[in-house]
């Protein structure tokens, strides 16, 4: 495994594979890897004769209140778990390389970063679409991996790379979780033991959507009735949103009929769980 702080370096040695008709796939990571972020580096491995991680904290998806600073960082540890996936190739580069002074061109996709997370966080999506494009750029892979936790931002890069012609395929992964359903999120290390004891009611509340639905609710205001209500119980739990929405649109739905998207933003005390289901 060869670690890489210079894009140009890394652009030539992939450029080198891609030249030998290798496949590269690439999994973009702010660190602080778990399991969610294992599993998508297995499927690389399998789909691709090289795997490259990226590891770097965005500071253009961050708000000018939000947890920047301080977000979750353990590289030495990162290193040790790509050594042990199989990873071939690991981009760490430093702010100023990534943004240079002057930086001023970002990515934007419209209507689609409008609702759910943009709604609250209108300058988030413009910095994921932003950072992803400059990856893509800078290693050119075939494939690149996302998690389905993040439902609304992989729906924006499909939409992204589909549009600007980007010669990637995107997939999308299964929901990483922990044995009581809470999804796996670097941002789960914020909580105390209160809070963690309750954050599983947003995958509880997920789940009695599910139940509704295969009992034939139909109505989405019943179901995200039930569901906050449910979420509602934790002392610690504040909800942002929940919506049902098409997954492909992001367009909330009058009534079910089809696959569709169930989605929730909670804060758990002072810390911010997404979450999803996809009906049908």
């Amino acid at each position: 495994m060869k670690v890489y702080r210079s894009k140009v370096l890394l652009r030539k040695d992939v450029g080198l594979l891609k030249r030998k008709g290798r496949v590269i796939g690439l999994v973009p990571t702010m660190g602080f890897l778990h399991e969610g972020h294992l599993s998508l580096i297995r499927k690389a491995r399998k789909d691709s004769d090289c795997v490259v991680v990226s590891i770097f904290v965005n500071p253009a998806q961050f708000g000018p209140k939000e947890d920047f600073k301080k977000y979750p960082r353990d590289l030495k540890k990162d290193l040790a778990l790509c050594q042990c996936s199989g990873v071939d190739m690991v981009f760490v580069p430093d702010l100023k390389s990534m943004y240079p002074e002057g930086f001023s061109a970002y990515v934007n996709v419209e209507g689609l970063t409008k609702g759910l997370c943009g709604a609250s966080r209108p300058w988030h999506f413009r910095g994921v679409t932003t950072i992803v494009t400059k990856l893509f750029n800078i290693v050119s892979p075939d494939i690149a991996y996302f998690g389905q936790k993040d439902a609304q931002q992989a729906v924006v890069i499909k939409k992204m790379a589909r549009d600007l012609d980007m010669p990637v395929r995107i997939k999308v992964m299964p929901i990483a979780r922990e044995r009581d359903g809470l999804a796996m999120s670097s941002r789960n290390a914020y909580l105390n033991p209160a809070e963690r004891s309750q954050a599983p009611a947003l995958y509880k509340s997920l789940r009695l959507a599910r139940d509704l639905y295969k009992r034939k609710e139909r109505d989405p205001e019943k179901i995200i009735a039930g569901m906050r209500k449910l979420i509602e119980r934790e002392k610690h739990a504040r909800i942002e949103y929940i919506s049902i929405v098409d997954p492909e649109t992001l367009v909330g739905v009058k009534r079910i009929s089809g696959k569709t998207l169930v989605a929730l933003a909670v804060r758990i005390g002072k810390t911010r769980l997404i979450d999803n289901v996809v009906l049908n």
